[in-house]
């Protein structure tokens, strides 16, 4: 039997439902692959040994009665920022130190009840604020692929536990592409689902509106059975509801017949030429395939940045009000005068967050609200509208996911707006509230260093099917797949 940890969710829930493998067996290799590798990638902050290990048990147990789990023995890592009961959350801050999460978040209890084995929480920029993972206040997660090259964020620790091999798979969360571009800089499946697709219940927020759980994993049949595990209206989470069709029949249909269209607005000026031939090697391939490639237009799309981030500072300014030592956040001895102690705790947040609180506040502030706010959420309207108008023409669309390949750490963070400029490409997707998937196509290779390039697939409101149907495409033509990687750069 091959490695473990080179084994897929679908073939660990196999092997462990037909007693080839025991949970135990799976979860044991699993620590042992951390315990080699996290020092090096810094992906997880926090390891559940004694916790999977009894996970495992339980599950090998039920599996002995009878029962078969869809997600058997299967070990799965939880961004810092989505509560698993008994596992501290930190969200990557110093503020939420020593804070245990008392409750499992749905994404994580349906899980569980699936049979996966929550390994870990993965490391996180500051309350998910970030396109790199390097405003984490417990140190940046390394890309395996390349020491020096950063891994994506804001969900990178995700991303590197299953492009290591220390997760099968892993969950983030997406506000303006906190899923799609860690997946692109590490080679991995990245799916963005459509709004309301998934509980956001036990999540820490961020930006209500903007952000989505999201998936990573090294194949489409993974993710698909990942994410239905966790798909479902769910009563604590009024903004999720149901949706008709089957993922696993999504990945039998073929693509003949389907209309793809590129935006014309992401893919032109400023796109590095790795990127772009990426792009144009997917679209001939989908040719191939029986699908007709055209021209796709956003005609405002170019506002998205701007819109996006007044809406998601304001927003952000508002959620984390509630760190401030007494509800939430490090509770100080409140001795001396209460400003005083108060700004002692919010002293505690990171530059980033500090600037987006900041900004966020001055948005809403009287006299500013209708000319900052008020306009990002009208153009949000306009940009929806514009999408819609799309998909009259096209069954999905098609663009860069990063405007570049991996960047080097320290590159872009003393420039906030370039570091925001990664995003330029993702957000327009979490405006419009639609499904995305960041799809791994090929390699670039600098200075003697390979890394990963992808694409990401957009698909109507409430059509995520369709995004893995053209994925499972690319993937039985060859085209898109995903490794393990081993420090620096090593295809296992």
């Amino acid at each position: 039997m091959e490695a473990v940890f080179k084994m897929g969710a679908s073939r660990i829930a196999s092997a462990v439902n037909a007693g080839e493998l025991s949970a135990k067996e799976v979860v044991t290799a699993y620590l042992e692959r951390i315990a080699e590798l996290n020092g090096k990638l810094n992906a997880y902050l926090h390891v559940n040994s004694t916790g999977a290990r009894r996970a495992a048990s339980s599950v090998d147990d039920l599996v002995v009665r009878g029962e078969k789990l869809s997600l058997a023995g299967v070990p799965v890592a939880v961004k810092d920022v989505i509560s698993v009961r008994g596992l501290p959350i930190t969200c990557g801050s110093r503020v939420l130190r020593g804070y245990v999460a008392p409750y499992d978040a749905t994404v994580v209890n349906r899980l569980k009840r699936a049979g996966a084995i929550v390994l870990g929480t993965t490391n996180t920029d500051e309350f998910a604020m970030g396109s790199s993972t390097e405003n984490s206040a417990y140190g940046a997660s390394r890309n395996p692929w390349a020491e020096d090259r950063v891994p994506g964020g804001s969900s990178g620790g995700s991303a590197v536990a299953v492009s290591g091999g220390m997760a099968t798979a892993a969950l983030g969360t997406d506000t303006g592409g906190s899923v799609r571009l860690p997946a692109c800089f590490t080679g991995l499946f990245g799916l963005k689902p459509s709004y309301g697709a998934l509980s956001r219940y036990g999540l820490v927020s961020y930006a209500n509106s903007l952000e989505q759980v999201g998936v990573f994993a090294r194949s489409v049949d993974d993710l698909a059975l990942v994410y239905s595990a966790m798909l479902g209206a769910d009563p604590k989470d009024g903004t999720t509801t149901n949706f008709s069709w089957s993922i696993r029949d999504a990945l039998s249909r073929g693509v003949e017949g389907l209309r793809l269209g590129v935006v014309v607005e992401m893919s032109g000026e400023g796109i590095h030429e790795a990127v772009s031939s990426a792009l144009s090697t997917t679209c001939k391939e989908l040719e191939r395939n029986g699908v007709s490639v055209g021209e796709a237009s956003i005609k405002h799309m170019g506002y998205s940045l701007e819109a996006y981030y007044l809406i998601a500072m304001s927003e952000a300014s508002s959620n984390l009000a509630r760190f401030d030592g007494v509800r939430y956040g490090e509770h100080p001895a409140f001795e001396g005068d209460w400003n005083e102690e108060y700004s002692r705790v919010r002293s505690l947040f990171g530059l980033e967050v500090k600037r987006r609180i900041i900004l966020g506040a001055f948005a809403l502030s009287a006299g500013y609200q209708e000319m900052y706010y008020g306009r990002a959420s009208r153009f949000r309207t306009l940009l929806i509208h514009e999408f819609r108008e799309a998909f009259k023409q096209f069954d999905v669309l098609i663009a860069p996911t990063s405007p570049t390949p991996p960047f080097r750490f320290g590159e872009k963070t003393q420039d906030p707006l370039t570091m925001y400029l990664s995003d330029v490409d993702t957000v327009p997707v979490n405006l419009a509230g639609l499904p995305a998937l960041n799809v791994p196509v090929g390699t670039f290779t600098t200075d003697g260093t390979t890394l990963p390039l992808g694409v990401q697939l957009i698909a109507p409101y409430g059509r995520d099917d369709l995004l893995f149907t053209v994925a499972s495409q690319l993937e039985r033509s060859g085209l898109s797949s995903a490794r393990v990687v081993e420090p620096w750069g090593r295809i296992v």
